[in-house]
Parts: structure tokens; sequence; C-alpha cells
């Protein structure tokens, strides 16, 4: 009986398995069944059945499960049901916690969302789970960029400015400030100083949550995470005592930017002073401060500088009047971003910021440096009165004729009384400056004698210097009135309006505004990218037209363009001739499509975007008397935007594409390899892509300040604080947005052919090859500058690291220098996955 009542027990065990096994059998198949009618989510339903049910099965279904995921994922982004999406991805994950493929994906969705912090945890969570996983490496590196700004490393490698904090915080400790609230803390640095320098309570907030997490560990790392409270706030959201217990005594900050207010300095510090920190002060008071209330830094005050620089000129105004052949018609004005009149509904800040001291060709002051403003930051009244304060404006003798190119702007941030940090050109400094391109003048040369006049403001958080204009020298006025904003007297008014007859800006005239980012206008700078692009064009056409003489349809830009029509017009009494197609994808502004029209019957499509830049562009069509039909724009032929390569009509193929195959960074446009794949069966016989191939070429050196730039270098600049293992975690092995003529370094070997992609024949791809490099000069290698040669045919090319490149340059960084003799010959990996070059030297 004892077994027979086991029998029964059992049974309904045995019952119970045999229904599992079957339920799971039946959910495989219909999972099965449901992938071929590409039904996805209830494929993944039936899967997630079977893997709560069967977890031994994890294993086997795991790459069909990951399959599935993926194309659910898919159809519900397109549908917009977000929330279900992470859903699954939650599911997944709980499923297969360590899967780095699951964990990428989830990453770039949420980074496609805008979830920068919360994509970097799942990048650098499959990275860790995988260091060999490429996909993963390239988007942490990607996103890492955007978390951790690279000044971080440049600043906590700034010895001086570290020690300089450092004496100022303990010197207000020592006068009696032992409560210190840190904001925007980034690592916790300041913080650390803080309560190194004897403070009883420290308080530290910061709004990023990967700076936060980050701050956090690193004041683990130095046994103070009982001795400082982080909060995961912005300042103006910390409220008392929810969140510290009372006012602080001081108040430590670097929250400044190149032009001093753009990250918020002033509405923190008024809401610190009104609801954080102890009233300040008194000026005749005497002795302690234990009971007052201060901020580091104290004060600043704010120079400029007039400057002629070629470079900041050839990003901000177009200074040509025709670009291979096309008239650019005066009715159309080109300004970039930082023009306060342009309309710009996507103007962030009034000015873009540069390191002068690399700058390439250098600058040239075409005044002395004169001050424009003071800001007292213990001072709640003045910074109140800062954001009401009514335009103020200000002169400046010219001292040296030239071009007037900009207003560059730096600051001396007075940390107390005995120290301080300059932001100067002419200092050694981690900082940029701010700078105010000048725009919208008829004329810009200036000689000595004249007066530069501009109207400064402090607005919407930013330091704004707008309405660059200059009187001549035949004036004899000065037109500035210091601070006195209203009255300027009917002498001063007259001499102003007739400065503004000789220099206006042309915005008061009919025409088209068109905002273009400082990188596009650089490239319609770019004459012989167009030349360029013209020959190769010109070339391709006359072979597939060989019975047109491309030569006489050229139109010459001054308006023979009738002749085009009148040939075209007279040929088509005996055959008109089918045009030849030619798409542009490159991104941003491009006028390539009308040159692409001048050189024959073609449809040239243009993939511009912005309704502002495809008027521009039919403007400048019909200034060169092109015939309507002639361009046309891609983007509103397709039905769906993402297949932009596709043919031009069902029984058409492309004769040219000119696809975008660099970044502006200098990097290697994303999934460039998998468009010229697609493009490659879009050309019709004799059809081209440009560029058909391109060349990376790059060069061993040595550099100290791509080391400081990459990577916090030990515990020496941090002053003793633990912090660059930390930090490091999110140095990237290539920097980007180089310029190769002005970087300090010194090249050990000549420049080297290091990789060929082929966009016209695969067959010469590699994805990977050795180069063995001979050293030139004894040194340290520390990094290996890199850049290419744009083949569009085998006698056309583009330098992107010439004088008139738009393009700028990268450079991966080694981890370890490594030290080398001349004679000596390294050889080096070169890998290419997707857009993402890697360089290591074989040891």
């Amino acid at each position: 009986m004892p077994n027979s009542n086991a029998k029964l027990r059992r049974s309904p065990r045995g019952g119970q398995e045999a229904g599992r096994r079957e339920l799971v059998s039946r959910s495989l198949q219909s999972a099965e069944h449901c992938l071929e009618d590409q039904d996805y989510g209830t494929a993944y339903a039936h899967y997630l059945l079977v893997l709560n049910l069967a977890p031994e099965l994890k294993t086997s279904v795991k790459e069909t499960f990951q399959f599935t995921l993926f194309k659910w994922a898919e159809e519900l982004d397109s549908l917009a049901r977000i929330q279900d999406l992470f859903n699954c991805y939650e599911q997944a994950l709980e499923l297969y916690p360590n899967d780095e493929v699951i964990c990428n994906s989830m990453g770039e969705h949420l980074f496609r969302m805008g979830f920068r912090d919360e994509a970097a945890g799942y990048f650098h969570k499959a990275v860790k789970l995988n260091p060999d996983f490429a996909d993963a490496k390239e988007n942490f590196y990607r996103v890492a960029n955007w978390l951790v700004e690279r000044w971080h490393f440049i600043m906590l490698n700034d010895a001086k400015r570290n020690l300089t904090y450092l004496k100022a915080i303990e010197n207000a400790v020592c006068s009696g400030c032992k409560s210190v609230l840190d904001i925007g803390t980034g690592t916790g640095i300041l913080s650390m100083f803080a309560k190194k320098a004897g403070a009883s309570s420290v308080y530290a907030c910061e709004l990023s949550k990967t700076m936060y997490e980050l701050a956090c560990d690193v004041v683990a790392a130095n046994n103070m995470e009982r001795e400082i409270k982080l909060l995961h706030l912005k300042s103006l959201d910390i409220e008392i005592p929810k969140h510290i217990p009372e006012r602080v005594s001081l108040v430590v900050t670097e929250t400044v930017d190149a032009g001093l207010f753009g990250e918020g300095i002033v509405e923190s510090l008024i809401h610190a002073w009104e609801h954080l920190l102890l009233q300040p002060k008194a000026k005749n008071q005497d002795g302690s401060t234990e009971d007052c209330g201060r901020v580091i830094p104290s004060s600043a005050t704010i120079f400029g500088m007039a400057v002629e620089c070629k470079e900041i000129r050839r990003h901000h105004r177009v200074e040509t009047q025709e670009v291979a052949g096309v008239l650019l018609p005066n009715s159309v004005q080109f300004f970039s971003p930082t023009y306060a009149f342009a309309g710009s509904e996507e103007t962030v800040e009034p000015y873009t910021t540069e390191k002068l001291s690399r700058i390439p060709g250098g600058y040239k002051p075409l005044t002395e440096p004169f001050q424009v403003m003071t800001v007292d930051f213990n001072n709640l009244q003045e910074l109140k009165s800062l954001a009401g304060r009514k335009p103020w404006k200000l002169s400046q003798p010219v001292t040296e004729g030239g071009t007037l190119d900009a207003v560059v702007v730096w600051f001396v941030l007075q940390l107390d009384d005995e120290h301080a940090l300059s932001t100067s050109p002419s200092e050694e400094t981690c900082w940029e400056q701010a700078v105010y391109p000048v725009q919208g003048l008829s004329d810009f040369s200036v000689k000595a004698g004249d007066t530069v006049m501009m109207e400064v403001c402090c607005q919407d958080c930013y330091l704004k210097i707008q309405k660059i204009s200059f009187s001549t020298s035949e004036c004899g006025m000065d037109c500035s009135d210091g601070d006195d904003t209203l009255s300027l007297g009917n002498e001063a008014e007259l001499c102003n309006a007739l400065a503004s007859l000789q220099t206006t800006s042309k915005q008061d005239g009919e025409g088209q505004v068109c905002v273009l980012e400082s990188t596009e206008i650089a490239l319609l700078n770019n004459a012989p990218y167009h030349r360029c692009f013209k020959a190769a064009m010109g070339k391709v056409l006359s072979s597939l037209n060989p019975s047109k003489d491309l030569q006489s349809m050229d139109v010459d830009g001054h308006g023979s363009g009738v002749n085009l029509q009148e040939d075209q017009n007279k040929s088509s009494v005996d055959v008109v001739p089918d045009p030849l197609y030619i798409l542009d994808v490159s991104e941003g502004f491009s006028i390539l499509p009308i040159i692409a029209g001048k050189l024959g019957p073609v449809k040239a499509y243009s993939s511009v975007e912005k309704e502002q830049h495809q008027a521009v562009l039919n403007i400048i069509s019909e200034a060169n008397h092109f015939p309507k039909e002639t361009l046309e724009f891609w983007l509103s032929h397709l039905e769906d935007e993402n297949v932009v390569l596709q043919r031009p009509k069902s029984d058409k193929l492309w004769s040219i594409i000119i696809l975008d195959v660099i970044e502006t960074s200098g990097l290697i446009q994303q999934e460039v390899m998998e468009k010229a794949a697609i493009s490659r069966c879009l050309l019709h016989s004799g059809g081209k892509i440009f560029p058909q191939y391109v060349l990376v070429y790059g060069m061993l050196v040595e550099s100290q300040s791509l080391l400081l730039e990459s990577a916090v270098q030990g515990t020496e600049p941090t002053l003793g604080f633990n912090i660059a293992p930390f930090i490091n975690q999110f140095k990237v092995p290539v920097r980007v947005y180089l310029d190769l003529s002005t970087l300090p370094c010194v090249p050990l070997s000549k420049p080297a052919e290091l990789l060929r992609l082929d966009l016209m024949n695969p067959l010469l791809n590699s994805s990977s090859r050795e180069v063995k490099v001979q050293i030139c000069k004894s040194g340290q290698v520390t990094a290996i500058p890199f850049w290419y040669h744009l083949h569009l045919d085998e006698e056309h090319s583009l330098n992107t690291s010439d004088e008139f490149s738009h393009w700028k340059q990268a450079a991966v960084v080694l981890d370890e220098p490594i030290q080398v003799q001349i004679g000596d010959e390294l050889v080096l990996e070169v890998q290419h996955h997707k857009s993402n070059i890697s360089i290591t030297v074989k040891q």
C-alpha cells in the first residue's frame, strides 16, 4: 500500500509534467508559424510562455528569441507604443539578465528616444559583459561623449586650476565657513576640497544621473561617503529642511562656460542667496564670518577684443558670390546660428567657442582688450538686476587695420581676494574663449582710428554681444556712451546713423535669409571641394551621354544659362534626350545638385530637408536660369523617408549617387558601407557612387595635449584625490574635432596609408589589415591622428586635412605611450567595423 500510495501521489505530478511538455511543444510550434507569417508580437508572447515554463530551453532558443524580440520592438517603435516596447525589453532581461546583445539593443532604443543617461548604462553593461562586442563599444563611445563632456578631463588635469580652488576653499573654511554646498559638483572634487579643509557639513548636488553616480563612486573611493551628502538634484529644487537641514555659510561652484553665464550661474546663485545661504557679511563687519554666507567665486570681470581671424570668418560668412560656376545671388543672405537677427529658432547660444591659441591660421587683435562688465556673485541685488538691465553700448578704437571678423570674450574669475583664474587666450588655461562672429555688414574692413561699436546685455542666461558694427575715422565721433543706454545725444545719434549707412547689415533690404550651421558655411567656402565634384560629375555625365558637349552646356553663372535652355528647346524639336538622374544624399545644405544641373540634361535631386534651405536652393536655381524641372527635392517623393535610397522612377536608375561618407567630426559616417551596397544596385551601367573609394591615412605622434584631453593622468593633477579610475571609465579611444595643423604634437613617422574603403568595388575591401610604419624621430608614441583622401575617381580627390577643408580630423589615443627610436618599425593593426576605426599597435 505505501508503494501504491506513492504512485498515486506522483501521478498528478507526472500528468502535470506531461501537460507542461505538451504546452511547451505546441507554443514552440505556434511561435515558429507566427515567425513565418511575420506576426512577431504573437511569436514573442509564445516564446515568453515557453521560456517561463521551460527555463532549460534558454540556450537553444536564445538566438530565435532575440530575433523575435528585435523585430517586435521595431514594430512597437513604429507604432509609438513606447511603454510596451520597454516592457518587452524588461521581460527579456529578466530571462537573460547577462545578455550583451539585448542590453545593447535596449540602449539603442533609449538613446534614440533621448534617454542618454539610461542608454549609457545599458551600453556600459554590454561592454562589461563582452569587451569585444564591437557594436556596444561603438555605442558606448558615442554616448560617453554626450554624458561626460571632454572638458571634464582637461579641467581635472589642470593642476593650477585645482590648486587655486583648493586654496580659496581652505581660506573660506579657516575664516569660519563650516557648512558648504557644492552646486554642480561633477566628480565631487570641490566638495572633497571643502571636507579636506575642515568643513563640518558638506552637501553637493548634481543634475546629471551619470555624473551623480560617478561622484558617489569617487566620494566613496576617497572614504568621504559619510561626510559628504550627495543630492541628485538641480540646486533650484533643493529645499530646507527636506534636503539639507539649514542654510549653509559657503557655496562653491564652477557652473560657468566660456561666456561665463551660459551654465546658469546667475539663476542658481539668486536662488541660493534667497533660499540656501546665510546672509552675506555686512560691509563694515569685522571678525569671523561663521554666521555669514559667501560664494566662491566671489566675482568676475569679463573682457573682450575685436579680432581678425580667417578661420572664424570662413565658418560664419559666405565669402564668395560664385561656387564652381553657380552664382549665389545677392538676394540670399547667409548667416550662422550665432547671428542675433537671423531669425533661426535653433539658436541656442549667441556665441561659439574656440581655443584661440590653437586656432588654424591664428588671429590678429584689432583693438586693445577692453572691459565688458563685472559681476559680484556675493551681491544678490546685482545678480537680480542683471537679467532686467537694459542693453548698453560699448565702443572701442581700432588700433590695427584689418578685417573685423569677431569679438572674442574671456574672463577673470576672482575666487577670493587672493586667488583668481583667467581664461585669457594669452594664458596657459584649460578654457576656451567665447566668440561672437561679426555678420551682416556690407563692409568688414577697418583701419586704425575707426571705432568698433556693439551692444551688450544679459538675456536668457547668456551674455549677448550684438549689433557689432564700426564707424570710420572720418566720422570723428565716439558713438559709445558707456553704461548710459538711454541718453545718446543728437550728435552721437547722427554719427550712428551715418555709420549705419556705411556698415549696416543687409537684413534691412529684401531677400531670403538662410541660417546655416558653421560647418555648412565652411563647406560653401570650400572652393576645391566644389570644383572637384564638378569635374568628376562632368566626366561621368560625358561618358554616359557622349553625343552632348558638356562644356558647351556649362553655364558661366552670369546669365548665359539661357543658352542651355535654348539648346534644350532646339533639341526637343528633334528628340528630347532622356535626362540623367543624380541623387545627392549629403547631410545638410548642399549645392552639388545645382552644379550637376549645369552640366547637361539632368534631373538632380537634393535631399535637403529644411523648407528654408529648399527655398534658397530654388532662388539660386532661378538666378542661374535653370528650368524648374532641373532640381527637385527627393524627400517629397518618398512615401517612407527612412528609405532614402531607391530608384528615381520604377523604370529608371541613377547615373550618380553622392553619399556623405565622412562626418565633420573626422569619423566615418554610420552605415556608409551598407548605403554603398544599396546604391550599387540602383546605378545603371556606367553610373558611379561619389566618392568611389576612400583612403585612410595616419601617422604616429607624441602629444601630451591629447593625453590630457582624453583621460585624467593619475592622482597628481587632482591633488592626491582618487578620481582617475572612475572618470576614465568614460574615456573614448578616439578624439574628434581636431585641427592637425595646430595640434601640439611631434610627428614620429611620415603619413602612411592605413585602410581602403571601396564603395564601388567591395571585393577590394578588407575589414582589417596590418600596416608597417617606420619611425623617423625618437620619442613616445601617444596617439595616431588619421584623416581621409576621398577619391571621386582616379583623377579627382579631396584631402580632409587640407586648409580649405570643412572637415576636422580625429586621432586614436593609446592607453599606454610606446617608447620608440629612430629606425624602429611598428606594426599597426587597423580594423573597420561599421563607422568605427580602431588602430592598435602590435607589440
